[in-house]
């Protein structure tokens, strides 16, 4: 087995972390199981479980990747899901700032098409999302308007992608 410090702090031209191989195979054997034993990932890539562990808490450090418990909402006492696509007047990182403050608010993206956010929020009810849209969301400073897809049967929901 080999011993290998985790990769230096190097980033892309973008700014974004770079990640060699053997962290990416360290990633895909996460996302196969969150709880997978530190022991085994590095048996899987050929590192020593210290080396696995590092590399591990330098990807969650630097925001690469999150480990985390994935539920389904309406089993949790969330029963209304939905998508909202927002238009902005103006520049779209002062809406997409108070969007991600939201704890309602589950991810803000910024798109290129009909809208220039989409964001997922998860609410207790009708009541609480119409209050979301309504109150929270069409009043935040240059929001012009809103589309709102309300999720009726969530049918399917991974992050086993892999890293490609």
């Amino acid at each position: 087995m080999r011993d290998v410090a985790p990769p230096r702090n190097s980033h892309d031209r973008t700014g974004t972390p770079s990640i060699d191989s053997v962290s990416l195979a360290i990633i895909e054997q996460l996302q196969e199981d969150g709880r997978r034993p530190y022991a085994a990932i590095g048996k899987a890539v050929g590192l020593s479980e210290a080396a696995v562990r590092q590399r591990v808490q330098k990807l969650l450090d630097q925001g690469v990747m999150q480990i985390v418990a994935v539920t389904d909402p309406l089993t949790v006492g969330f029963r209304r899901q939905a998508m909202v696509g927002i238009n902005v007047e103006g520049d779209l990182d002062p809406v997409a700032d108070a969007l991600t403050t939201m704890e309602e608010v589950e991810y803000v993206v910024m798109t290129a098409g009909s809208f220039d956010l989409i964001i997922e929020i998860v609410c207790e009810d009708d009541d609480h999302l119409l209050e979301m849209i309504n109150k929270r969301i069409r009043t935040l400073p240059g929001v012009r308007s809103t589309e709102s897809f309300v999720y009726l049967k969530l049918r399917k929901q991974t992050y086993t992608w892999g890293t490609r």
